[in-house]
C-alpha cells in the first residue's frame, strides 16, 4: 500500500475536543506515520497519493465490540410475548429464546448463513464500523459451532473479531450445565484452538443458565489454553459475573446492569493495580428488555473504562442502530457526547484488546477513521440517522454502496 497524505483535516484529540488549525496525517502501510499541522508537513516526505479533505472533520471510526450477528430464523413473535408480560426465562422455558434460534441455525447451510450475515455486516459497515465483533452461540454443538466460526472467517468489509460463545445456553443433548461446560472445555475448545478459528471465549452467567462456580472453572481452563475471556455479566441479577470478570482479569464484563457499590469499588480498585475488564454497556438491549440501565455515570466517575455496543441479536435486541445506542447512553445513562464517542472508539477497542492498534488517531495505530462534513454534535442525536461520511480502514476508502 502506498504512502498517503491526508491534508486540511479537522482533528479531535483523545477527549474528542476539536484541535486548532488545519491538520494533516500521513498513512504508510495502513498505519499512521505522522500527524501535525498542514503547514508543518515534512518537506522530504515521499508521498504517492494526496487527499485534500477540505476542512472535513476526521474522527476514529467506530468499533462494535458486542454482537450476535450470525444467526438464522426470526424471533419477532417473542417481542409480542414480552410485551404481554412474559419474562425472558418464561419464553426460554416454552422453547423460545436461544434454543429457538439454535434450531434454525443448525438447519441453515453455510452459504445461507454467510449471505444472511454478510448483509448484516454491511449495515454495520455503512454506519462507520471498521472493526466488528461477532459471537457464535446459536448452534451449541461441535459441528455447527465450527460451521459458524468458518462463516465468520469468510466475511468481508470491516475487520472481524470472532468470539466463541458456546456457553450461551444448554443444548437439549445435555442433562446439566456442568456436563455441557466439561464437553466444551474437553472437546470443543481444543478443536477451535487447533483450527485457529477464534482466540476469545464468552459465557452467559445468570441464574437459570450458567452459574458462577461452574463458569469460573470453565473460563480458567480456557485461559490455560491461551484464550482471552469475556463475560455476559449481571444482566438480570447479581449473578457474580462482574466480580468473576475482575478476578480473572477478563477483557470485558458486558451488560452489568446489577452492580452494588462494593462491586464498583472493587472493580475500580482492580483498575489501578492490574488489567481490569472494560464495562461494555448495551442500552438498546435494556430498552427492548425493559430493564434498568447500567450505572454508567458511577462507572466512569470511578475510573472504570466503558464501552458501548448494540448487542444486536434476533431476540432481546434486534437492532443494529449505533445512533440509538449513543442516544440512549446520553438520555438514560447521562453520558456526555465526548464520553459516548470515546466508548464507541477507544473503549470498545480496549474491550477487544485492540486499543494499542485502533480507537485513537495517533502515530503507530491503524488509520481507521471517518471523514465527514457533519459536526460532532450531529452524531448520536437522531435515532436511525448516522451523519453522511466516508469510512477509511487502514487508510483505504471503503465503498459503502
Amino acid at each position: 500500500m502506498s504512502t498517503q497524505l491526508f491534508r486540511n483535516i479537522t482533528l479531535v484529540d483523545q477527549n474528542f475536543n476539536i484541535q486548532g488549525g488545519k491538520q494533516a496525517m500521513v498513512v504508510d502501510q495502513g498505519q499512521i506515520a505522522w500527524i501535525g499541522l498542514t503547514s508543518k508537513i515534512p518537506k522530504k516526505l515521499k508521498v504517492q497519493k494526496e487527499h485534500d479533505l477540505e476542512s472535513r472533520l476526521v474522527i476514529p471510526s467506530f468499533v462494535e465490540c458486542h454482537t450476535h450477528t450470525l444467526f438464522a430464523g426470526s424471533r419477532a413473535d417473542e417481542f409480542e410475548m414480552r410485551n404481554q408480560g412474559a419474562s425472558y426465562l418464561e419464553i426460554a422455558e416454552k422453547g423460545g429464546g436461544i434454543l429457538s434460534t439454535m434450531k434454525a441455525t443448525r438447519k441453515a447451510s453455510t452459504s445461507n448463513l454467510l449471505a444472511l450475515t454478510q448483509a448484516r455486516v454491511n449495515q454495520f459497515l455503512a454506519q462507520g464500523v471498521s472493526t466488528l465483533e461477532i459471537k457464535t452461540g446459536y448452534a451449541l454443538d461441535l459441528k455447527n459451532e465450527l460451521k459458524c466460526l468458518d462463516v465468520i472467517r469468510q466475511l468481508k468489509g470491516p475487520q472481524i473479531v470472532s468470539t466463541f460463545l458456546g456457553a450461551h445456553a444448554k443444548p437439549p443433548e445435555f442433562s446439566s450445565y456442568e456436563l455441557y461446560l466439561d464437553y466444551l472445555a474437553e472437546t470443543v475448545l481444543p478443536m477451535i484452538k487447533k483450527k485457529r478459528l477464534s482466540d476469545r471465549v464468552d459465557i452467559f452467567i445468570e441464574k437459570g443458565f450458567f452459574e458462577k462456580a461452574a463458569a469460573e472453572k470453565y473460563l480458567i481452563r480456557a485461559q490455560e489454553m491461551g484464550f482471552q475471556v469475556t463475560i455476559h455479566a449481571n444482566q438480570l441479577s447479581l449473578s457474580g459475573g462482574a466480580d468473576l470478570a475482575v478476578h480473572l482479569q477478563a477483557q470485558s464484563a458486558d451488560h452489568v446492569i446489577h452492580l452494588t457499590e462494593e462491586n464498583i469499588k472493587s472493580w475500580a480498585s482492580s483498575n489501578r493495580t492490574s488489567a481490569a475488564p472494560v464495562a461494555v454497556l448495551l442500552p438498546a438491549a435494556d430498552l427492548y428488555m425493559k430493564c434498568a440501565y447500567p450505572q454508567a455515570r458511577k462507572l466512569i466517575d470511578a475510573g472504570i473504562d466503558v464501552a458501548l455496543a448494540t448487542d444486536f441479536n434476533p431476540g432481546s435486541c434486534p437492532t443494529q442502530d449505533l445512533s440509538l445506542v449513543g442516544l440512549l447512553a446520553r438520555l438514560e445513562m447521562k453520558m456526555t457526547l465526548p464520553e459516548v464517542f470515546m466508548a464507541y472508539t477507544y473503549g470498545a477497542a480496549k474491550a477487544l484488546n485492540r486499543h494499542l492498534q485502533e480507537g485513537r488517531l495517533t502515530v503507530g495505530r491503524w488509520a481507521n477513521f471517518i471523514s465527514t462534513e457533519a459536526s460532532l454534535t450531529d452524531f448520536f442525536y437522531s435515532a436511525g440517522a448516522m451523519p453522511s461520511h466516508d469510512l477509511f480502514i487502514r487508510g483505504k476508502k471503503i465503498n459503502l454502496k
